[in-house]
């Protein structure tokens, strides 16, 4: 059985699932899907910490199916902007599993991503899988992906 790193950048899937459906994803439905794919060797959900209810009982439920959570705080500028990037703390995980692992899949359309995946494939030979609303998916990290898969009804609430 192959072993698989998931990796979810949860704002990315959040916005653009919010954007081009007005629904939400459905990871419970993801991890069923992939189960049969594989063994799930490690899943990370990275998210921002803002500490209202809601989040905290989604943050509870991703931990439920499986993922460990990995939160930073959400930072308002004084200028109104906010802060809350993982794109660096998703690629230092993502390198360090890649040896270890036969398939690293990637949830976002960030197309700051593709680089990496190129690489993780490159140096380690491991497939690697980007889940990701279509319209909003940079071409590149579809292009850098051996695999894409789309998101769309089949896995929304």
């Amino acid at each position: 059985m192959k072993k698989i790193a998931l990796f979810v950048d949860v704002q990315n899937i959040y916005y653009t699932c919010r954007e081009a459906y007005g629904r939400q994803f459905n990871y419970r439905k993801l991890w069923q899907h992939l189960g049969y794919e594989g063994d799930i060797a490690l899943a990370v959900a990275y998210a921002i910490h803002k500490g209202d209810d809601g989040q905290l009982k989604f943050q509870d439920a991703l931990k439920h199916i499986g993922f460990e959570v990995k939160l930073k705080p959400f930072i308002q500028r004084s200028d109104g902007s906010a802060k809350g990037d993982w794109d660096v703390g998703i690629t230092i995980d993502i390198m360090e599993a890649a040896s270890e692992v036969d398939t690293v899949i990637l949830l976002s359309g960030d197309g700051d991503f593709d680089l990496l995946l190129q690489k993780i494939h490159q140096k380690y030979g491991v497939e690697t899988q980007v889940y990701g609303v279509p319209t909003l998916t940079a071409k590149s990290l579809r292009d850098a992906a051996s695999q894409f898969h789309p998101i769309d009804e089949a896995l929304l609430l």
